[in-house]
């Protein structure tokens, strides 16, 4: 008696779960409306030329609210050919700590324009990154944002083509492709004005072994901010070491003996290991040598003492700009190629104040006032 009566069904509006707990059907519903399946999927889907009475359409309506029935969203995608997924494909950047603010910048873009991020790590695996792409292709995604830890050139995988995609902290050399890259140059010019602003003038530039984009980038900026303050380059006071602990802490010996007071390092952990070489000796940052890196590893650069005057590297930007150029929205560049400003982050390695910017050097030939 007891099973008849709990067989009466739930109270009017309460969803019904089947023991099982297998989703709810179209069939489901149709069954508890007392239409067909057709009819439910007409009402699902809105169909606005149905010719379903108004009875029908809220008994249909009710049925849905009682079963707690969901639209099976991977077959709408399939008939308009589209969905509301950004996919993101990545050779590292969710596990690496500082890059993984890219994930962040498209995630919160993403959502702001009612996407939702598909995100997958391949670790630089060709087999998964093939199986990725592939995976999101089927999911019927807006488009693809295809990233890298560190910024390089990259080859784009041939599914890509597939859809819409933009390449994220990386560019490729082969193909015309949109992509979203930080700003080397600036980022190396906003560097050595940071010293320049401290009233240095012999301004040495630690660059990386490794071939790059920010190698040859960051020099560039360096040379640029120089020759805007009037300062003749010396090649002399630019060398190369390894870009880490150990290749700064190998770099002091020759740094110390070109004369500077001031130093730029091509990325925070050889400033750290700068700093370790110069303590050892009994000298002080800033007094004895002023210090600005690059990266802004906040669990480097904020903790070491003093802490690190550098440029940061705007992961979070890069992604949020990936996804505005996928969608067509906001700034784009003429030659597809969008560079995303580096931000200084001033602490206390740089020093005090000690003289203003100088003017630039009037250009040989140049009418004086």
């Amino acid at each position: 008696m007891a099973s008849k009566e709990s067989s009466k069904g739930s109270p009017a509006g309460a969803p019904r779960h089947p023991e099982n707990h297998k989703p709810v059907t179209l069939k489901d519903v149709a069954e508890l409306a007392g239409v067909s399946s057709a009819t439910v999927s007409l009402v699902v889907n809105k169909k606005k030329n149905a010719r379903i009475g108004p009875e029908t359409q809220l008994r249909v309506l009710e049925a849905i609210n009682q079963l707690g029935y969901r639209a099976n969203a991977l077959a709408k995608n399939l008939a308009k050919g589209s969905s509301r997924f950004i996919g993101l494909v990545a050779d590292g950047v969710a596990t690496t700590p500082f890059a993984g603010q890219i994930i962040h910048g498209a995630q919160d873009e993403a959502w702001k324009h009612g996407f939702v991020l598909l995100v997958a790590n391949t670790e630089g695996d060709g087999e998964v990154e093939k199986d990725a792409i592939a995976m999101m292709l089927e999911h019927k995604v807006r488009g693809i944002l295809y990233s890298t830890w560190f910024h390089r050139p990259a080859e784009v995988p041939a599914a890509l083509r597939e859809t819409d995609f933009v390449l994220v902290n990386c560019f490729s050399p082969a193909l015309d492709s949109p992509a979203v890259v930080p700003d080397e140059v600036q980022g190396g010019q906003s560097a050595t004005e940071v010293l320049l602003r401290k009233g240095h003038r012999r301004i040495a530039f630690i660059n990386a072994t490794t071939p790059a984009p920010a190698r040859d980038g960051r020099l560039q900026g360096y040379r640029q901010a120089l020759e805007s303050a009037g300062i003749p380059f010396d090649g002399g006071l630019v060398f190369d070491a390894y870009p880490d602990q150990e290749g700064g802490y190998g770099a002091a010996e020759r740094l110390l003996s070109l004369g500077v007071t001031a130093v730029f390092c091509y990325n925070d952990r050889m400033a750290m290991g700068l700093y370790d070489a110069l303590i050892r000796r009994g000298m002080s940052v800033p007094d004895d040598m002023a210090v600005v890196g690059f990266d802004n590893q906040e669990v480097i650069a904020a903790h070491l003492r003093p802490p690190l005057s550098t440029v940061g590297l705007p992961h979070y930007e890069l992604g949020a700009a990936g996804v505005r150029l996928l969608l067509g929205i906001g700034t784009q560049s003429e030659d597809k190629v969008l560079k995303i400003e580096c931000p200084v982050v001033e602490r206390d390695s740089a020093g005090p104040e000690r003289g203003s910017l100088p003017a630039p050097t009037p250009a040989a030939g140049a009418a004086s006032a």
